[in-house]
């Protein structure tokens, strides 16, 4: 939820980047130069394109020192501008301390420059000459857990990298030599890790760029959520390696976006591209709503939460709302989220009104969970991420009184299936433990829910007995991903009868933020209900 606020006062000041971070004290940076668009305080910066989350940080370090003058020369020659100016980016040329690269003071200065700009999770790494062989042989060994890609062009080999891995795209005539290391580093469990070999040592400078981010650095990004949340920034090394996660890529995907403004609202839709032919059948495509976060970007969601990925792997559709508004598009509230969805049927004859699902972020995860409960008629479904119900006093969204009250005249009536999904060291909207889980607002929203749906409510945590959830669980499962060092995910559900109606997902030592791979989880989940949209009644397949 504070991300927003973060993005602002980095990224909307027109100072350079180097200003911005405080890098401009540190005497190697010869230039800095940043995208020309200005990032609004939420909401979209502009309807086409990407958004602003997790913009790219790129550190170049040229083949000898250069003056401003020949700083602006090579960054011309890589053409970068545009590339900055899409992906609202920063590029950063960095000289060696002396006439030439020395391991141990260019890495400190590299170390210095990374925890100035607070641990770019985005950060891309390009070497040219010597400073490519700087990068082959020092920082992509010491650092590559920690670097989204690297480019070099006409360096020479490191003998290794992180064990971590990172992305790679090598040019120049000793390339096929230079990738080798790289190479070994490569897991099959992790394929954004990728090694790609330019050989053509008449490749120019903005050939070669243009290439690498084709095939590398604009597919995926990093960042790090491990014990802390990524926007409150880090140092070289704190938290292990970096998240790999992909940049959203709707074209390779099969997904089509598109961008609807209608009468001062916004919304984006996800179609895999078949499922808008006329030929598809009425009723056969489910629905996915995503909710962003407390001023995010209205693409938040569909380029951070892995949902678009599922969509495209098992076709159905996807829709995310400005449901906020900003100073540009109207708060739709909860009813304009219902009026959205009912539009949305009405000109869709192909989408389900029976599996109509809704996610959301932190913000988002907190209107998610409202509008199972007040919305009970419209979903099959409802989950979120960081987020469950606030108690105590108005804090600006629906609170655990009004909730409460409507699932308690609801009980035994309407049944909601919930997916709540959290990180364990989530500062923001924090976590359960022995001493605060009383109020918690992760528990009020189980409670509503075990209330609304004719459960008992279990309201006595005991974590001495079950570490994690506070209570037996069943099919309880502990999932160890490749994500970072490996975090893991524990999960469990609770059951009425014979129906999982509450499904729970702790991913372990994570901070506020979407975890990519519960979006299959909690898509699994919503994937076995209907509702019945001539009764009203929940159905479990």
């Amino acid at each position: 939820m504070r991300r927003a606020l973060f993005l602002s006062l980095l990224l909307s000041c027109p100072l350079s980047a180097a200003a911005r971070s405080g890098a401009e004290d540190i005497p190697n940076v010869v230039l800095t130069r940043t995208a020309s668009v200005t990032i609004e305080y939420g909401g979209p910066t502009r309807a086409e394109g990407r958004s602003y989350n997790f913009t790219p940080t790129f550190f170049i370090y040229p083949d000898a020192p250069l003056d401003n003058a020949g700083a602006e020369k090579l960054l011309e020659e890589l053409d970068i501008q545009p590339l900055l100016d899409a992906n609202y980016g920063t590029a950063v040329v960095v000289n060696p301390s002396a006439q030439g690269y020395d391991d141990e003071e260019d890495f400190r200065v590299f170390e210095a420059l990374f925890n100035r700009f607070r641990g770019p999770g985005n950060l891309k790494v390009a070497g040219f000459g010597a400073g490519a062989t700087f990068v082959n042989r020092v920082i992509a060994p010491r650092a590559g857990g920690q670097i989204a890609g690297i480019l070099t062009a006409g360096g020479k080999p490191g003998k290794k990298v992180a064990d971590a891995g990172v992305p790679a795209y090598v040019a120049g005539k000793n390339a096929a030599r230079v990738a080798v290391p790289y190479r070994k580093a490569l897991r099959a469990d992790e394929p954004l890790l990728r090694v790609v070999v330019n050989g053509d040592a008449a490749a120019s400078p903005k050939e070669i760029l243009a290439d690498a981010w084709k095939q590398v650095l604009g597919r995926n990004y990093r960042f790090n959520n491990y014990r802390h949340t990524h926007y409150e920034g880090a140092r070289l090394g704190e938290y292990g390696s970096y998240e790999m996660e992909p940049y959203l890529d709707c074209e390779a995907l099969g997904i089509r976006r598109i961008a609807v403004e209608h009468s001062s609202l916004l919304w984006y839709e996800y179609w895999p591209v078949e499922l808008l032919s006329p030929d598809t059948p009425e009723h056969s495509v489910p629905v996915v709503v995503l909710l962003h976060g407390n001023r995010n970007d209205p693409r938040t969601q569909a380029e951070t939460s892995g949902f678009i990925q599922v969509a495209a792997q098992d076709r159905f559709f996807v829709v995310e709302m400005e449901w906020q508004g900003t100073p540009n598009y109207q708060a739709m509230g909860h009813d304009g989220i219902e009026t959205v969805l009912f539009g949305l049927l009405d000109k869709y004859p192909q989408l389900d009104p029976s599996r109509i699902y809704a996610e959301g972020l932190s913000a988002g995860s907190i209107t998610a969970t409202a509008l199972g409960i007040k919305k009970s008629h419209l979903f099959a479904a409802v989950g979120g991420h960081s987020g469950g119900i606030y108690g105590g006093p108005f804090r600006g969204y629906a609170t655990l009184e009004a909730l409460w009250a409507e699932a308690t005249q609801k009980r035994g009536f309407v049944e909601m299936p919930y997916c709540s999904v959290f990180g364990t060291l989530d500062n923001v909207v924090p976590y359960m433990t022995a001493d605060n889980w009383k109020d918690n607002n992760y528990l009020n929203a189980w409670n509503t829910y075990e209330q609304m749906n004719g459960m008992e409510v279990v309201c006595e945590m005991d974590f001495a007995a079950y570490p994690v959830f506070g209570q037996p669980l069943e099919d309880r499962e502990t999932i160890v991903t490749s994500k970072g060092d490996g975090i893991t995910v524990e999960t469990g559900v609770l059951y009425k009868g014979r129906i999982p109606m509450i499904k729970l997902v702790a991913v372990m030592d994570y901070g506020h933020w979407n975890f990519q791979p519960t979006a299959r989880i909690m898509w699994d989940f919503f994937r076995q209900f209907r509702r019945d949209p001539e009764t009203g009644k929940l159905l479990h397949q």
